[in-house]
């Protein structure tokens, strides 16, 4: 089964330096049949402006991933972790005990990312964080392994789950095999999954199906991501 979610259904919040779309509930945004999707709790559409950004605050006990689609977002901690994360690429932090961290935009422009939380499998663990960066070519045939809790892809979390991404060229079709109940979000353009359309910054819950044929409309930039039920 698929339930597609439009991204103009989200919930929204609009501030100087920030607009947001919440797939799930957030902050003042609640709609309790919009609680989370399995282990998956957040999925933030952020656009960010220039010279502004997520000042110091803490986090614990939480898989918070970051997906960079535009500009870049620069990281610090008080673990002593530092970092700049591009678009295209991947950063991960595990919150575990307790971590203090900013994400800025200093660029020159408008950035956008997916901020991704996943609540983990094992609490009370060491904080860390890491950044990979990844090929920018379209993919043909599968989409890749980006982050991954069995330690089978670039980064890790700490939980069974999975998250394939990345850029897809008009008229590619490829099978993504579903293994556990998966929530697509596109980042750009427009494809069909077993011929349901998702368009930009729209969202699909895909449960009890063992695999979905992707079709790129346009050329499209997307992420399938894979938790555990509850």
């Amino acid at each position: 089964m698929i339930t597609t979610h439009a991204y103009e259904d989200h919930g929204h919040a609009q501030y100087d330096w920030l607009d947001t779309r919440h797939h799930f509930s957030f902050a003042r945004y609640y709609d309790p049949k919009k609680m989370g999707f399995g282990a998956l709790r957040v999925i933030n559409d952020d656009r960010i402006k220039a010279g502004a950004g997520f000042e110091p605050h803490p986090h614990r006990d939480m898989e918070i991933i970051t997906y960079v689609r535009q500009g870049a977002i620069t990281h610090q901690d008080n673990q002593g972790n530092q970092g700049r994360t591009v678009a295209g690429d991947v950063q991960v932090m595990s919150a575990g005990t307790g971590i203090y961290h900013s994400e800025y935009n200093l660029e020159d422009e408008e950035t956008r990312i997916f901020q991704i939380w996943i609540e983990p499998n094992l609490r009370g663990v060491q904080p860390r964080w890491n950044t990979h960066t990844f090929p920018d070519e379209p993919i043909t045939d599968a989409l890749p392994l980006l982050v991954a809790g069995d330690g089978s892809a670039p980064l890790a979390i700490h939980q069974d789950a999975r998250i394939y991404g990345g850029k897809l060229r008009a008229g590619t079709t490829l099978t993504h095999p579903v293994n556990g109940p998966t929530y697509f979000v596109i980042s750009q353009g427009e494809i069909l999954v077993n011929g349901e359309t998702l368009k930009e910054g729209d969202g699909a819950e895909i449960v009890d199906i063992a695999a979905v044929e992707i079709q790129a409309q346009t050329d499209a930039e997307m992420l399938a991501i894979e938790v555990p039920r509850h």
